[in-house]
């Protein structure tokens, strides 16, 4: 559903507005104190998440990287070491919060679309001990700045099967989680199998207006619960924002329409400006453009976006991002399409 106003926005999956069963559910949730772990509607939504992914218990966090960074203060210590792709959300867009707040440095990985190989757990466990030492493995599907694209399922169970064998604990940020389940139809308790913590988001496709979980054990969840309190993530009736992820969640199936309009906006770009976009690569709802293949400069692309009420942010580098979601149509990408044109 397009925005009411005529806006059409790519920038990110994150600006979507709350759906009117989504007001409704807010206006109406049952009410406690998420502190005194007593609100009905964010226990029915740890419980469900929980389910989702296969896990026993859950804890609602007010941010995606809140859940990322308190999962790697769980399962590390101060002056050791994370594996983790080098183009990773929680090492290279979290604003430092590794070092800053658990006090850890990440062994990078340079792999192109997220990836990590059995063979470089062996080859850093091989140096771990003269390095720092490693605990954690993380991961992060789907992965944003390669485009949203899917980091195979075979793939992370032969990796995480070798990382459990040094004794690594694994964390995925699957804070497009859903897309990847969209995208492969491998369904969330069988990732939830590869690792031992998994955030992901209701505030991006999913559509809420705000917050993230973490899903794990119940021992797990508990640590992860006293974390949330001392970095200030804990609640009072949080049930109010908890209603509409819960919406969120069980209108998951639906980002299969965001893929189909992600794959029409490609083709489209592709077809007007060759070489601009590989159609091949699109595999979720996130479009990584070759600005230089348009053959026009930001300023004239941003004015023509303005003047056709049209949002997107500017390119970094060579690559122009622009995201596909529930307020986006095929209306929005044919704007988008011909004013480019």
């Amino acid at each position: 559903m397009p925005f009411s106003d005529g806006l059409a926005d790519f920038r990110s999956d994150t600006v979507t507005r709350p759906t009117p069963a989504m007001y409704q559910a807010m206006a109406e949730a049952e009410l406690g104190d998420d502190v005194y772990h007593d609100d009905p509607t964010v226990l029915a939504l740890e419980r469900e998440s929980a389910e989702a992914v296969g896990k026993e218990d859950a804890v609602f966090v007010p941010t995606g990287t809140m859940g990322n960074q308190l999962s790697i203060q769980l399962h590390t210590n101060p002056g050791e070491e994370v594996i983790s792709n080098a183009a990773s959300h929680l090492r290279s867009i979290e604003r430092g919060a590794a070092s800053a707040f658990a006090g850890v440095a990440f062994r990078s990985v340079e792999r192109p679309g997220g990836q990590i190989e059995p063979e470089d757990v062996d080859n850093a466990m091989g140096m771990a001990g003269f390095f720092p030492r490693i605990s954690l493995l993380t991961w992060e599907n789907t992965h944003n700045l390669s485009g949203g694209r899917v980091v195979s399922f075979d793939l992370m169970k032969r990796t995480s099967g070798v990382a459990r064998e040094h004794g690594l604990k694994i964390h995925l940020d699957g804070a497009r989680l859903w897309n990847a389940v969209a995208a492969t139809g491998i369904d969330g308790p069988d990732w939830g199998e590869l690792a031992d913590t998994i955030q992901f988001c209701f505030s991006k496709g999913l559509g809420a207006p705000i917050g993230s979980v973490v899903c794990g054990d119940s021992e797990t969840i508990a640590e992860l619960r006293y974390l949330r309190g001392r970095a200030g993530g804990a609640m009072r009736q949080a049930g109010v924002v908890a209603a509409a992820a819960r919406v969120g969640l069980a209108e998951r199936e639906r980002l299969a329409e965001d893929h189909l309009l992600g794959d029409k906006l490609a083709v489209g770009l592709a077809e007007r400006f060759i070489g601009s976009v590989d159609p091949g690569a699109v595999e979720t709802n996130i479009v990584n453009v070759d600005f230089d293949a348009l053959g026009m400069a930001w300023t004239e692309v941003s004015g023509r976006l303005d003047g056709a009420g049209i949002k997107a942010n500017g390119p970094i580098g060579p690559v122009w991002r622009l995201v596909t979601h529930r307020n986006v149509d095929d209306s929005d990408v044919a704007r988008l399409l011909d004013i480019l044109a």
